[in-house]
């Protein structure tokens, strides 16, 4: 007979748990995630958080050890919360930045669901918009990138597929004319082969490299193709899931398009970048 891994008591023949126990055990997990979360949206009552917590899990039969992993869920619930509206506010910028000050929560921890990415992207947007030029990230080690001078370097994206538009030509037709036989098995066509080119455009990848957004261009750099385009010489810009395209003011030029792996956040910091 086994014993229930909640409660610790016998569960019956087979069985590892008791239902209620097991149910008990994930209503005091959200409930437990939610106190956390409601802390930090309402910034208050920071040092009562811990004994509510503690008092839940005991009753729940969740470890102790598992308070830690809260803090940080309920933390990251409400950057979700907070960025619903797509802005972050200096409120509630605060409030985040106070809850992992008392807690003492790392960057690390508080990005493992990609949260603290989420909320520096944000408060990155909000001072583009206010007109400010962002100095929210630190570069360690040298830059591929020959930056000009009052040149501020905003987001690195890394690892990002940059793709050109190509057209490529080729001919169709058939040949016209009389076929001869000279021979068992042999025939000699007389007449002329009329064929026309057929065009067709595909965006094709190119390279894989670093892109280094700045006050004043995009930058890209990888194996194959480094170049660096001013915002002033770009004509429009094309949102995507999973990147963004540009068309420069040049005749000859054709869509340019990277692939970031964040769209949204890529088309808003650049468009609004080329506004300032």
């Amino acid at each position: 007979m086994g014993n229930c891994i909640y409660c610790g008591k016998p569960a019956g023949f087979f069985k590892k748990k008791h239902s209620a126990c097991e149910i008990l055990y994930q209503n005091g997990w959200k409930t437990m995630i939610e106190t956390a979360k409601k802390s930090v949206v309402s910034d208050k009552g920071f040092n009562s958080l811990l004994p509510q917590l503690n008092n839940i899990a005991t009753k729940s039969y969740i470890s102790k050890d598992k308070i830690r992993e809260v803090l940080i869920k309920g933390w990251s619930n409400a950057v979700t919360d907070f960025l619903e509206d797509g802005v972050l506010s200096e409120d509630e910028e605060n409030h985040l930045n106070e809850f992992q000050e008392h807690f003492d929560l790392s960057q690390s921890e508080l990005d493992s669901s990609g949260s603290f990415t989420k909320i520096v992207k944000a408060a990155i947007l909000k001072e583009i918009l206010d007109g400010k030029i962002p100095e929210k990230i630190n570069i360690e080690g040298n830059l591929p990138f020959n930056l000009q001078k009052t040149e501020t370097i905003i987001w690195l994206f890394q690892n990002v597929e940059y793709y050109e538009e190509k057209t490529r030509r080729h001919f169709e037709g058939c040949h016209q004319g009389l076929s001869i036989r000279v021979a068992k098995g042999l025939y000699y066509r007389a007449g002329a082969f009329k064929g026309y080119p057929v065009e067709k455009t595909e965006i094709v990848p190119i390279d894989i490299g670093l892109m280094g957004i700045t006050n004043k261009h995009i930058y890209f750099t990888g194996d194959r193709k480094s170049f660096r385009v001013k915002y002033d010489k770009i004509v429009s810009f094309t949102p995507y899931d999973d990147g963004i395209g540009i068309q420069r003011d040049a005749a000859s030029a054709k869509p340019q398009i990277f692939k970031t792996n964040d769209g949204w956040f890529s088309y808003n910091l650049i468009s609004n970048l080329a506004q300032i």
